[in-house]
């Protein structure tokens, strides 16, 4: 078993246009981002397999400020494991985190599966963020016109609002915080203007480091504050095709079979509809040390246990981003597999 710390990837996607190439320009110039490697896709299919940029030089290129540019063929999880096999013989610089730019017209969920999924990419990497550049000018026409766009705000940790410099228009700019807003209610907001990111926008948290933690307890625990104020499915053109948020909270623990078994169901009943659920889970075996939960879609990673409970949280919290999925079956369905056979099952 790997003892090193888990390698902090962030997801950087965003609508056409929305401004990630500007960001990853000054991401790639700027000395904040020394040892990071840039995994970049700028192709016009959507899909795992388009994943990197188009280059006849497939080649790392060591920056001179530090950062390392992937233009490797090949999809993202040979990508991924061959950065670390360079890195660990020696052959690049011993990169602290690494930056996946998606192309404009993607669903992040594949790539979000890929760090999730593949035993060679988790056992070294965790996701620390996805982080949607949204483009202030266009951004109201877009969700009305491309799910893509939708689907890419709602699953984001963070939001980067872009060319607000160029809107010129509070009402119109207020009228896009109020829809991310209820899109996403958990999501941090932060302004970018020619590609300036404050570093903590990109990099803070990710469930799987314990010293980012708190952080994400903060966000997850406002979702459960936040969630109940807005009925998405109320107006679809408005909110974008029902999607909302909700957190699933409890204080009796169940068993890890027990939660295997209710996340292999959510996923095999609506995992279309799943854009994603993360959170902590206490479990039986040891109240103690909380099971880390994170799934997308049909896939669900594997449980992954802290050696302690964060600061703020004491008992199960999952919050979930969802398409259509009635708060009511999740939870109907939570209970009924914590209370049934399952619960006594050792896994």
């Amino acid at each position: 078993m790997n003892s090193e710390p888990l390698i902090p990837v962030t997801v950087l996607t965003g609508f056409l246009g929305s401004g990630k190439t500007t960001i990853l320009s000054r991401i790639l110039r700027d000395p904040a981002f020394e040892d990071t490697a840039v995994i970049v896709n700028e192709f016009g299919e959507v899909g795992l397999d388009h994943l990197l940029v188009e280059s006849s030089d497939e080649s790392i290129v060591d920056l001179s400020c530090g950062c390392i540019c992937c233009t490797i063929r090949g999809d993202l999880m040979a990508t991924l494991i061959d950065l670390y096999e360079r890195r660990e013989a020696g052959e690049i610089r011993r990169f602290k985190r690494v930056v996946v730019e998606t192309t404009g017209l993607a669903d992040p969920a594949p790539i979000i599966h890929t760090l999730m999924q593949e035993p060679l990419v988790f056992n070294h990497y965790r996701l620390a963020r996805v982080v949607t550049a949204i483009d202030a000018v266009n951004a109201m026409s877009t969700f009305d016109r491309q799910p893509e766009a939708i689907k890419q705000a709602a699953v984001a940790d963070a939001l980067l609002i872009t060319k607000t410099d160029m809107a010129n228009d509070a009402e119109a700019l207020s009228a896009l915080d109020s829809r991310l807003g209820q899109l996403n209610p958990s999501a941090v907001h932060g302004r970018c203007i020619d590609g300036a990111v404050d570093p903590a926008m990109l990099f803070s948290g990710g469930i799987y480091d314990p010293a980012g933690k708190s952080a994400d307890v903060e966000g997850w625990l406002e979702a459960e504050s936040t969630a109940g104020t807005h009925n998405h499915a109320t107006d679809v053109s408005r909110h974008g095709d029902g999607i909302f948020t909700y957190a699933l909270t409890r204080d009796a623990p169940v068993s890890r079979a027990a939660l295997s078994a209710f996340m292999q169901m959510l996923a095999d009943q609506r995992g279309d509809d799943l854009l994603r659920l993360k959170g902590f889970v206490r479990l039986t075996d040891d109240p103690s040390r909380p099971a880390v939960v994170h799934g997308v879609q049909h896939v669900i990673h594997p449980i992954r246990r802290l050696d302690a409970w964060p600061e703020g949280a004491e008992s199960t919290s999952v919050v979930f981003i969802v398409r259509g999925i009635d708060q009511g079956w999740v939870e109907n369905l939570f209970d009924r597999v914590a209370e049934s056979a399952y619960a006594d099952l050792d896994v």
